[in-house]
């Protein structure tokens, strides 16, 4: 008797592009823009990916930051049906939070805005000292 196991693991990337960026403002910039240039290349949609890459980049500048410690910017497209996004730093011990800003805040919507674009998103821990805030985008209705 054989068991199927299932398999939560994604196929190899088709295409995958990986930098590393200061934690800078002008670093969280390039990251949108070098989002939208990859994906334009690729043929793909770029406007909730740049605005998804926007906003992790900026919470790995202002909440993950080390100085000297570089984030990490990740694209890879699976299969050219899942756009998968992450964001890498070197503050692990610092996990986001997914809340409701107060009313007349000026900041504190940047994970609510990846939520209403990804189609999935979270956060993987590790290795010491980094995490992984990821985003993924269904590329295939």
């Amino acid at each position: 008797m054989t068991q199927e196991i299932p398999r939560t693991e994604h196929s190899a990337p088709t295409r995958q592009f990986t930098v590393l960026l200061s934690p800078t403002r002008r670093a969280a910039r390039l990251a949108r823009l070098l989002t939208t240039a990859h994906l334009g290349d690729w043929g793909l949609p770029t406007e909730s990916a740049a605005h998804i890459v926007a906003e992790l980049a900026a919470n790995a500048m202002l909440h993950g930051r080390v100085p000297g410690r570089d984030f990490r910017l990740s694209l890879a497209v699976h299969d050219d049906r899942l756009l998968r996004i992450a964001v890498t730093d070197t503050l692990g011990e610092r996990l986001p939070l997914l809340s409701p800003p107060a009313a007349y805040a000026e900041s504190g919507r940047g994970l609510l805005i990846v939520e209403a674009l990804a189609d999935r998103w979270g956060v993987e821990v590790g290795p010491v000292p980094r995490k992984t805030v990821w985003a993924e985008l269904d590329l295939t209705p």
